[in-house]
């Protein structure tokens, strides 16, 4: 009989801290377990905002008054509310500045109970070990104060290294809590693939602890390790990543918890097209004002977005690719082309922002007519020099237009002023030729908005993809294509110029398309992101849950609160 928790702690440095992927996957997953477990679900994320506003946390000084003040007798300063997003769960705020004093002592504990190297820790290390431990302190106190005489099927899951410390604390200190250490990309993997090291070809015959030390990742290597290693359950997020914590980790996972999505996030019928319509007008107006041309709604719209990993992302092959199209005869549509990704960027154009504030139609381009915000430094931005190499600064009369947009898209970035997904919505085609995509939440959320995208078998989404069309065929094994509202591209480790190839052809095929042909691909891509949803995916979370609590209930013998 598969256990199921009756209370869920949830810790990761995202919670009402948008940065990357995984804010996606707990923002859009917290509704689907709020549903099925009303306020028995609880993040734990950093305290970044005290004494300003976070949009983000709705704070109520009335939750939990009672363990709020006890907490802050245990030297825990926290803050309790809801995440403002759908389903509104509960959430605890820690402050982990506190706890920088006594970082060599709790530093030498990880060392004493579980070998955790923290001598050669540097960067980002420290501050992300400290709020982990604030968390597992935190769920120490809460158990023994709130749930004790409460609950029996307790679970603490902790997302990356990031919060490895805190679930080994919870893991020796209140083993009455089932704990899951779920890693969403390899932090030694990620060094490998960034560093121009063949990762696939050799993942077998990689030493994880050998290429930490040689990589200078000893420190998040190490409690990445033996996290894996000592939590109940070890879970990640697709098929591709899974082999790498076995080689590189030397630990099996338990479970595969792939990413879903939530449908609440796109608009439906009458307000779709409203959407859509209002996206590409303002898409080709910025590119428009900043490029003095006068590109019109037949102007195929594609882009590439995420984290700003030029190697890993593919946003190298997406360029090269461009360049390749921009010099291909054949292509009889203008194609206009966005690169998404925040780079050290500081604040708008004001030049940019002035056009676009006087309404006025331009025939004349700015100065550096490719590019919608400011950089701190243009010399060595790897994007901009790309553009420059193949000379696609929209200089020319060449069909295709590539603009740069180094910020993030938060509604307020001062040109576009919309949000990521409200802009989405208006591309034709999205492009994510990824080397190392552990998942890929970008090409999911294209889908999900019914714009149809390439991507490659190196993501975890591209080898789902694949996964779904041969189960459909009844195939051991099938490859997805643009008809099917998904591309992806065989890569690996030394075919950059075919990847480069067959994305310059995707997006040339995309511009040939009629109307009819592209509504079936824009329905199929749809089609395909509803088999995503998290009320199809969520069965693989309860897997884990129940792996961890069934190891939980072998240690019974440790502790009486039954």
């Amino acid at each position: 009989m598969q256990l199921k928790p009756d209370f869920i702690f949830e810790s990761s440095w995202e919670v009402c801290n948008k940065v990357g992927g995984i804010y996606t996957v707990l923002s859009t997953r917290a509704k689907t377990l709020q549903d099925a477990m009303p306020d028995n679900v609880v993040f734990i994320g950093p305290d970044f905002w005290m004494g300003k506003e976070n949009p983000l946390f709705l704070e109520d000084d009335k939750m939990d008054k009672a363990w709020v003040k006890c907490a802050s007798k245990e030297g825990l300063n926290v803050r309790m509310g809801r995440w403002n997003i759908p389903g509104q769960p509960r959430v605890i705020l820690v402050d982990f500045q506190p706890f920088f004093e006594n970082k060599n002592h709790i530093y030498g504990q990880a060392w004493s109970y579980y070998g955790i190297d923290s001598l050669h820790a540097y960067g980002d290390y420290d501050e992300a070990s400290m709020f982990s431990y604030a968390a597992g302190r935190v769920v120490e106190s809460y158990f023994h104060h709130v749930l004790r005489k409460k609950f029996k099927h307790i679970i603490y899951q902790a997302h990356e290294w990031m919060t490895g410390l805190g679930a080994l604390y919870v893991k020796k200190h209140v083993p009455q809590v089932a704990t899951i250490f779920t890693t969403h990309a390899t932090s030694i993997g990620r060094s490998i693939a960034g560093n121009n090291k063949p990762l696939y070809a050799y993942l077998y015959a990689y030493n994880g602890n050998q290429m930490a030390q040689e990589l200078n990742m000893e420190a998040k290597h190490s409690i990445e390790r033996q996290t894996a290693h000592n939590v109940d359950c070890f879970t990640t997020v697709s098929d591709v990543t899974a082999r790498e914590c076995e080689e590189l980790l030397d630990r099996k996972c338990d479970a595969v918890l792939m990413n879903g999505f939530e449908a609440d996030f796109v608009p439906k019928a009458a307000a779709f097209t409203a959407a859509r319509k209002k996206a590409r007008a303002t898409l080709l107006n910025v590119a428009n004002t900043l490029m003095g041309t006068q590109l019109d709604d037949s102007t195929l719209i594609v882009a590439t977005s995420g984290r700003y990993e030029f190697k890993n992302k593919g946003i190298d092959v997406y360029l090269d690719a461009l360049n390749r199209l921009a010099n291909d005869n054949s292509l009889d549509r203008d194609v206009l082309a966005f690169v998404e990704v925040p780079a050290w960027s500081f604040g708008p154009r004001q030049d940019l922002q002035q056009r676009l504030e006087s309404g006025m139609v331009y025939s004349t381009p700015l100065e550096n007519p490719f590019i919608t915000h400011n950089l701190h430094e243009w010399n060595g931005d790897r994007v901009t020099e790309t553009l420059r190499w193949f000379r696609l600064t929209n200089q020319d009369n060449r069909r295709v237009k590539v603009i740069f947009v180094p910020c993030y898209l938060d509604g307020k970035d001062g040109i576009f002023n919309m949000h990521y997904y409200d802009l989405l919505i208006g591309n034709d085609l999205s492009v994510y030729p990824s080397y190392y995509e552990p998942w890929g939440y970008t090409p999911l959320e294209s889908v999900a908005f019914k714009v149809p995208c390439v991507t490659t078998s190196l993501s975890g989404f591209g080898m789902w993809a694949n996964k779904v069309k041969a189960e459909a065929q009844k195939a051991d094994f099938a490859v997805s294509t643009l008809e099917d509202g998904v591309e992806v591209i065989e890569r690996n480790d030394y075919n950059f110029e075919e990847v480069a190839e067959a994305v310059k052809n995707a997006i040339l095929k995309m511009s040939t398309l009629n109307k009819k042909q592209t509504d079936e691909i824009r329905k199929k891509s749809g089609k395909l992101a509803e088999k995503a949803l998290w009320k199809n995916f969520i069965k693989y979370y309860y897997d884990a849950y129940d792996v961890a609590l069934q190891k939980r209930y072998e240690r019974k013998f440790l502790f009486d609160a039954e």
